[in-house]
C-alpha cells in the first residue's frame, strides 16, 4: 500500500498538482476504504487487483483535472462534511470567514437567508453552531436544492432551514420575512475571466455558480437594491467577494443607503467579506 501511494503522489507530482502528497493519500484511501489511520497501519499489506485497477481509475480522474472533493464525493468545510453534486460549487475554506462574521452577527433566536445557497454550506454551518437561529435558503438551480436539502439532513438541521426555488428574492414568499441576517456567497467572476480559471474549477464547477457577468458585480447590484426591503430593523447583510472586488462592493452598498459597511481580510491578508448594516428609517 505504501508503495502505491507513494507511486500516486510522484505521478501527480510530475503532473504538476500542488498538493500530491494529500491527493494521493486521499484517493488511495477513498479506493480502498480506509482513513488516513488505516492506510499508515497497513501500509506494507498488499493490494488485490481490483483494488489497484480502482485505484488507478481514480488516478485518472484526478489527472484529467477533476478536484479530489468531486471524485470522492464530498468536502469538509467548517468540521462538518457536505456531500457535492455537479450542481454546486465545493465549499471552500475562504468562505469560512463568512460564517464566522454570521455567528457573531446573528442574534439570538435570529432568522437568516442564504441566496446562492449550493450545498447549503453556509447555513448549515451556521445553524449546526447556533441551535437557536432557523433559516431559509435559496437556489436557482433545483439539483442544488436537492444536494442542499441532503446536507442539512445528514448534519442534523432540517428541522430548522427551509428551502425555496428561484431567482435571488423571487424565491421567496410575502411571508418568508423579515431576516436578521442575509448572507450570500455569489457568483463573482467576470464572464470574460472564467474561461481563464484553473481547469478544475473552469471545467467542473457549474458556471451558473461562478459567472458574475460582465463586470463580475452583478448579483452584488440586486442584493445591495433589494435586501433592506427583507431586511428587519438593524439587520445586516453578508457577501462573499473576490479579492478584487471590496471597495466596488463597499460602495454598491453605501450608494444603496446601508451604514457602517466594512471589508474583511481572510487568513491570505485578501479582502473576502463585505458586511452591512441596514438601519431602518435611514
Amino acid at each position: 500500500m505504501g508503495a502505491l501511494w507513494h507511486h500516486h503522489r510522484d505521478v501527480l507530482s510530475s503532473a504538476g498538482f500542488e498538493t500530491p502528497v494529500l491527493d494521493a493519500k486521499l484517493l488511495v484511501g477513498h479506493a480502498l476504504g480506509l482513513d488516513a489511520l488505516g492506510l499508515f497501519s497497513r501500509e506494507n499489506e498488499s493490494v488485490s487487483p481490483e483494488a489497484l485497477a480502482e485505484v488507478e481509475a481514480l488516478l485518472t480522474r484526478r489527472l484529467s483535472g477533476l478536484s479530489v472533493a468531486r471524485i470522492i464525493g464530498h468536502k469538509q468545510f467548517y468540521g462538518l462534511e457536505f456531500a457535492l453534486s455537479p450542481a454546486t460549487l465545493e465549499p471552500r475554506p475562504d468562505t469560512e470567514l463568512l460564517v464566522d462574521l454570521a455567528l457573531e452577527a446573528l442574534p439570538k433566536g435570529g432568522r437568516l437567508l442564504d441566496m446562492g445557497t449550493g450545498t447549503g454550506c453556509i447555513p448549515i454551518a451556521i445553524l449546526a453552531n447556533r441551535e437557536d437561529a432557523t433559516a431559509i435558503a435559496t437556489d436557482l438551480n433545483p439539483a442544488a436544492i436537492e444536494m442542499a436539502q441532503q446536507n442539512a439532513a445528514a448534519n442534523g438541521v432540517s428541522d430548522r432551514l427551509s428551502f425555496r426555488g428561484g431567482d435571488w428574492f423571487g424565491a421567496l414568499k410575502p411571508d418568508d420575512g423579515p431576516f436578521d441576517l442575509i448572507a450570500s456567497n455569489p457568483p463573482y467572476i467576470a464572464s470574460h475571466v472564467v474561461e481563464n480559471l484553473d481547469p478544475e474549477v473552469k471545467d467542473f464547477d457549474p458556471r451558473l455558480a461562478l459567472d458574475g457577468g460582465p463586470d463580475g458585480l452583478a448579483p452584488y447590484r440586486i442584493i445591495a437594491a433589494e435586501a433592506s426591503r427583507w431586511l428587519a430593523p438593524s439587520g445586516r447583510v453578508l457577501v462573499e467577494i473576490g479579492y478584487d472586488q471590496g471597495d466596488a462592493v463597499r460602495a454598491l452598498f453605501r450608494d444603496a443607503g446601508y451604514a457602517e459597511v466594512s471589508v474583511h481580510k481572510d487568513l491570505a491578508g485578501l479582502d473576502r467579506v463585505v458586511c452591512a448594516h441596514h438601519f431602518e428609517g435611514a
